[in-house]
């Protein structure tokens, strides 16, 4: 892959890559750096990728290993010495500026409250649902980036979807 490809890219797919990396942090500022750390092993990687193959799976893939290993460093460091918990998910995306100011409030509540029990879902159950809605990814990417079966992809968002609704149902949503 050329500097041209490359930055291609980042053009056609940097969007959908930094959007899965924030909400997998769950904090905009760490998910910018977890975004720019993905970016840079990619920059260092360029020349042995083949443009022809899925990259956005290679990328995604780089920054699930490159997060799990700062849940990593971050579990062990707070055995140590216990720190605050992270940051509340901060809102990414703005609702339609033409609605109402009524519907706007009901909406962003809406958004965090699903916000809030994705991010509380089982590691497991979480990152199929964020590669699969927030970035966009097929069931056979999904598979290939967690290097687990289609099959299992399936029935992990099958769950996940089925736990979601039935805490929103128990909350009074339909």
């Amino acid at each position: 892959m050329n500097d041209c490809e490359f930055e291609q890219f980042v053009l056609d797919n940097g969007k959908d890559i930094l959007r899965f990396c924030r909400i997998t942090c769950r904090n905009m500022d760490s998910g910018d750096e977890l975004y720019q750390d993905t970016m840079l092993k990619l920059l260092e990687k360029k020349n042995s990728l083949d443009s022809h193959q899925s990259i956005k799976s290679y990328a995604l893939s780089t920054a699930i290993l490159l997060w799990k290993n700062k849940c990593r460093k971050y579990a062990n460091r707070s055995r140590l010495i216990p720190t605050e918990s992270m940051d509340s998910i901060e809102k990414y995306e703005s609702v339609e500026s033409g609605a109402s100011p009524e519907f706007s409030i009901m909406h962003e509540e809406q958004m965090n409250i699903v916000q809030q029990l994705v991010a509380d879902l089982p590691e497991e159950l979480r990152l199929p649902i964020h590669l699969f809605y927030s970035a966009d990814i097929s069931i056979n990417e999904i598979s290939r980036i967690l290097r687990i079966p289609e099959g299992t992809v399936k029935s992990r968002m099958k769950k996940a979807r089925q736990v979601l609704k039935k805490q929103l149902e128990a909350l009074g949503y339909d």
